[in-house]
């Protein structure tokens, strides 16, 4: 598979540091301000934001998004240790393209965050509860972390969509083309 060298972009160690310190403010960002919300709130208490539309309400969550599998932290806190891991293990290919960067450094200070809280919080280690703050009408309610790994997510899916690599390298529509003929080649045979 042949693809293009980006234009200019980071090399591996500034790439890979700048992910680090993506990932570093992420999770910082993420403790402080659940250890605000803990420090100034009660468990339940809703302060109004931008009325109607942003609240502070302050809530522990021992499932997932929506409030799902409550009854199964563990195996959250199992599934964010893989994720953390995957992610640090892909960083080491990092270089040539910021979007890269950042995208990894995001996912992996949103699941540290998280991981985090399940690691150290109560009731027991890998069984602590999230700490979510941030609601909006319909919608569940989530935090710092939960807000940097949708975004980053998003943003992985959209370079892998429009072919940008985690080296930094871009895919052409002409490169795809000829994966698939010689993947059709290979079938034939």
């Amino acid at each position: 598979m042949s693809a293009q060298p980006s234009a200019k972009g980071p090399s591996r160690r500034v790439a890979i540091l700048t992910a680090a310190v993506i990932a570093t403010l992420a999770w910082g960002v993420d403790q402080l301000t659940k250890w605000w919300v803990e420090s100034s709130m009660v468990l339940g208490e809703q302060i109004e934001v931008l009325p109607p539309v942003l609240y502070w309400r302050y809530h522990l969550n021992p499932g997932a998004a929506f409030s799902l599998g409550t009854d199964h932290t563990w195996f959250f806190t199992l599934v964010m240790t893989g994720v953390l891991g995957f992610v640090i293990w892909h960083s080491r290919r990092l270089g040539g393209s910021w979007l890269w960067a950042l995208g990894l450094g995001g996912l992996a200070g949103g699941v540290a965050g998280n991981l985090t809280d399940r690691l150290f919080r109560p009731p027991a280690f890998g069984l602590g509860e999230v700490v979510d703050f941030i609601a909006v009408p319909n919608f569940a309610i989530f935090n710092v972390a939960d807000s940097f790994i949708v975004c980053s997510m998003i943003a992985v899916c959209a370079m892998m969509v429009f072919g940008l690599n985690i080296d930094g390298t871009r895919e052409t529509t002409r490169d795809r083309g000829a994966d698939a003929s010689s993947s059709e080649d290979e079938e034939d045979r």
